[in-house]
């Protein structure tokens, strides 16, 4: 009789463990959140981009950097190899993307794009691009140098070690230096996949790496996502998903980071771009992650785009300039300003261009 009292006492102990545990992911995915649209003027979408538009980032030229193609798990994706595209955001009618031509020495059939980066050397001009990519679902950064001339990429380098091991996203310091975050704890994808978020524990990290330096420069997020700089390169500016929140870091001498503030978004923010003249943060946001990871194409998930001013003042404003219910655009990612238009990207999904005024 004891052992029947323990076991059961072991069970409702679990049953209320996990009951707990699916409450508390339930809330920290908005899972009850519905979103209202709220549309800009004048969206188009962006020509053959079916299969997503993870992640952006704009030239001052107005050439914008479009990662497609990723294959995550959990979330729908083509068989096709991801790629790397470009479109013109100074045009009238930024939507007809061109795809970049890649190095035949690059094994392109397990080309798996996640967050990119762009550094140009103030010393000869020369455009670096910094790839996350997942072939096999592992992690590596590929090092790549555009050539305009003929909007091509020359494969430069491989980055692999060991404290990169979840990479989500980058922003380059460098010609081979960068900040990158690691979404996960654990390798294993069960682990990051159904333990990882039931436990819900703030392990994730952000990773500073140079040929000669790797190191751990900042931990404690629930899921680290996005990164990236201020425009006087004085501070990196980390999404924690799961913690609805924007956290500010300031850079030191030696590359470490040191926290600042937090900012509240009130959303799952994913992707930061930074307006390299006025200091605003644009993120890419999901209003509903439940919906996100049980893909429902009848009840599909939102976008939601929000804009951060006067980050570093006591009183930062946080408005939402763009929100859709998933029947336009679903899951988005990213939200690159550039010229009075907006160009929203996605997961998996397609990408749309609209006017800000």
């Amino acid at each position: 009789m004891g052992k029947l009292v323990c076991i059961s006492l072991v069970v409702a102990a679990l049953s209320a463990f996990f009951g707990e545990r699916i409450v508390n992911l339930r809330k920290r995915a908005l899972a009850a959140r519905e979103i209202t649209n709220n549309h800009l003027p004048n969206c188009v979408l962006v020509e053959n981009l079916e299969h997503g538009s993870e992640d952006i980032t704009v030239l001052e030229n107005g050439l914008a950097f479009i990662s497609t193609g990723l294959k995550y798990p959990g979330f729908p994706s083509s068989d096709e190899s991801g790629k790397i595209v470009v479109l013109d955001m100074s045009d009238d009618s930024p939507v007809k993307p061109l795809k970049l031509r890649m190095p035949s020495n690059f094994d392109l059939e397990s080309f798996n794009p996640h967050g990119i980066s762009i550094y140009v050397d103030p010393n000869d001009d020369a455009i670096y691009l910094f790839v996350i990519n997942h072939p096999q679902l592992k992690s590596q950064v590929e090092l790549f140098r555009f050539v305009e001339e003929d909007f091509s990429l020359v494969h430069l380098k491989t980055i692999k070690h060991e404290l990169l091991y979840s990479v989500n996203d980058i922003v380059a310091v460098g010609a081979e230096s960068f900040y990158a975050t690691n979404d996960h704890y654990f390798e294993s994808e069960f682990l990051k996949g159904v333990v990882e978020p039931i436990l819900s524990q703030p392990w994730t990290n952000v990773v500073y790496y140079s040929p000669e330096e790797v190191k751990i420069v900042s931990e404690g997020y629930y899921f680290a996502n996005g990164i990236n700089i201020s425009p006087d390169k004085k501070y990196i500016y980390v999404a924690d998903i799961l913690d609805h929140n924007v956290h500010v870091l300031e850079r030191k001498e030696d590359n470490s980071l040191v926290s600042v503030k937090t900012v509240a978004v009130g959303s799952l923010v994913d992707n930061i771009e930074v307006d390299p003249e006025t200091g605003d943060l644009w993120l890419g946001c999901h209003p509903n992650a439940m919906k996100l990871l049980m893909f429902d194409p009848n009840n599909p998930p939102g976008s939601e785009v929000i804009r951060i001013q006067n980050i570093h003042s006591d009183q930062p404003v946080v408005t939402q300039v763009y929100a859709d219910d998933g029947h336009v655009i679903m899951g988005s990612s990213v939200a690159a300003p550039y010229g009075g238009k907006l160009l929203i990207g996605t997961v998996f999904h397609k990408a749309l261009c609209c006017d800000l005024n």
